[in-house]
């Protein structure tokens, strides 16, 4: 048996260095890679067995494959994969999400680095890259409150709403995949470098169909997107424009069979116009995790346990009796009932709260102090979010 198994995994790990190979070859990508597959049975037999086949002599880009033979080694491929840092899964193998292995145009291999977490569910927040405080804000709260709930937050690791995402799961000491538009060789954008760096280190992955020295181009984008929608049981959007990525990858998802939901959002703003325009397609509205689980069962399974626990704890906890809020002043009252979850400046409280505006800045830090309202870059304020 453990002969057999030895032997497996030996099958395993070649079909895994040709089809990264074959890869490497210019011009060959996800799809002709399926094509040989398809042909074959699988990338060894293609390999070794391409040119006795007379559809060999008919394509330009078999002919190219044909000429590779003589000078590319699989095993010269995966040494510059581990130098990188870079790993291979392909949907044989249990590491490989499994939510993606059922389309039809499932990558034949997957680049990626950090650690796989095989059998957790997974959803996707997308949205605008030029996005507002507010979506920044929602994006974050939300990505939160799933990773809290055991599920892994997917994204694009994109300027904006992506990068709130994976912040926010971060915050919620949970798990978040990237899914890059270009090849791990490659980090884009150069800024999200460190947060890439912090995903890595708590549990989760960046993700990536392009060959490694593939470099970020605009027309790769909208094919990435397809995987975000591919990889998870939903997507949420969270701020858009009419036309932009993350309604491609609505569009995806609704192909794929997907949950879509929206954030909505203030109605004079072109980034709320994507996902308001969603809701009234029939997208769900939500603003919070709660909403979601309705819609999908299997996300409201795995809550109801740690849901009766947390019941019974904060109930022991009480003893019976009524925990009350710490009291507040008049002037931190009145600030209060200013604020939402929309961001309101410094300005506007100073214009319409009637507190003598020398004293704003004190009352509005003893709030943040108090965890009750969180400030946003350019002096704007929101309600903090309670979990």
């Amino acid at each position: 048996m453990d002969r057999d198994s030895d032997v497996f995994q030996d099958a395993l790990a070649e079909e895994k260095r040709i089809r990264a190979m074959l890869h490497s070859i210019q011009g060959i990508g996800s799809g002709k890679l399926r094509q040989l597959i398809a042909r074959f049975g699988n990338a060894c037999n293609a390999w070794h067995h391409l040119e006795e086949d007379p559809w060999s002599k008919e394509e330009p880009w078999l002919q190219k494959i044909s000429q590779k033979r003589k000078v590319l080694d699989p095993s010269e491929v995966e040494a510059r994969l581990h130098a990188q840092g870079i790993n291979i899964v392909i949907p044989e193998e249990n590491g490989y999400p499994a939510l993606l292995r059922q389309l039809a145009d499932a990558p034949p291999l997957l680049y990626y680095k950090g650690q796989l977490s095989a059998g957790k569910e997974s959803l996707a927040i997308v949205g605008a890259r030029k996005a507002t405080p507010y979506g920044r804000a929602a994006a974050e709260a939300l990505a939160k409150e799933i990773a809290e709930e055991g599920i892994i937050v997917v994204s694009g690791l994109a300027r904006g709403i992506d990068t709130a995402a994976h912040r926010g799961a971060l915050a919620g000491q949970g798990i978040t995949w990237a899914v890059m538009g270009c090849g791990l060789s490659f980090m884009y954008p150069p800024e999200n470098q460190k947060l890439a760096e912090e995903i890595m280190a708590n549990h989760g992955v960046l993700w990536s169909e392009f060959a490694p020295e593939t470099p970020p181009e605009p027309q790769l984008f909208p094919v990435r997107n397809r995987l975000i929608s591919g990889m998870s049981r939903g997507v949420v959007v969270v701020e858009a424009a009419l036309k932009s990525g993350a309604l491609i990858t609505v569009d995806f998802a609704l192909e794929q069979g997907r949950e879509v939901f929206a954030v909505p959002g203030p109605i004079f703003s072109q980034v709320s116009k994507g996902p308001n325009h969603l809701i009234r397609q029939g997208a769900k509205l939500i603003e919070g995790f709660q909403d979601i689980c309705s819609e999908i069962p299997a996300f409201a399974e795995g809550r109801d346990s740690s849901t009766n626990k947390e019941t019974k704890s904060i109930e022991s906890t009480n003893n019976g009796q009524d925990k009350r809020e710490p009291q507040i002043s008049r002037e931190q009252e009145k600030i209060l009932g200013m604020l939402s979850d929309i961001p309101c400046h410094i300005d506007q409280i100073m214009l319409n709260s009637e507190i003598a505006p020398e004293q704003i800045p004190l009352v509005l830090l003893e709030l943040q102090l108090a965890g009750r309202i969180e400030q946003l870059p350019g002096q704007l304020y929101v309600l903090a979010y309670k979990s």
